[in-house]
């Protein structure tokens, strides 16, 4: 419920104080909550009480490099299944989780689902996202840490991709 006072951006503020999340307010009524996730190891989420309603908005990842049917095909099938935000695309074609509620939807009960279905859908999408938009960057990725050594521990996800087994052991590179 708005804070006793009708203010949705003390309502707003109260709700994230009692989540014990990191945030910032760079302007009245917005607030810009720090997510932490496995797969997507930060979601930044976006949350502005305007006049009317609560705008929701995080960033999900850039513009795939390829596949982009399959990819966009991954997304909008989720669409259909998702509560409080959806993916959508801005003019460059970076991918987004978006949505719009009404002010009477600012209570800490709905703002923790809310961004709890960000962080969900940011976080369990993520790595299934950039197999489809991405493989040949994980490849190539892939191949120059192994070639120069470095750590391929965030590279675990995408076993498929590189030919690296679920023990985590590399596949040898050819000379």
């Amino acid at each position: 419920m708005i804070a006793e006072n009708g203010d949705p951006a003390a309502a707003l503020r109260a709700a994230l104080d009692g989540m014990e999340l990191t945030y910032e307010s760079p302007e009245p009524g917005s607030f810009l909550v720090k997510l932490p996730g496995q797969h997507k190891l930060v979601t930044l989420a976006w949350l502005i009480a305007g006049r009317h309603s609560l705008h929701v908005e995080a960033f999900f990842c850039r513009q795939p490099d390829e596949n982009h049917a399959d990819f966009y095909r991954f997304l909008l099938e989720r669409n259909a299944r998702m509560y409080g935000v959806h993916f959508a695309l801005d003019a460059v074609g970076d991918v987004y989780l978006v949505g719009r509620q009404p002010l009477d939807a600012i209570t800490p009960a709905e703002v923790d689902r809310l961004l709890g279905c960000v962080l969900t859908y940011a976080d369990e999408t993520f790595d299934q996202a950039l197999m489809l938009g991405f493989a040949s960057a994980i490849r190539k990725e892939y191949a120059w840490r192994v070639s120069r050594g470095e750590s391929l521990a965030n590279l675990q996800a995408f076993g498929k991709l590189t030919g690296a087994d679920e023990a985590g052991s590399q596949p040898r590179l050819r000379d």
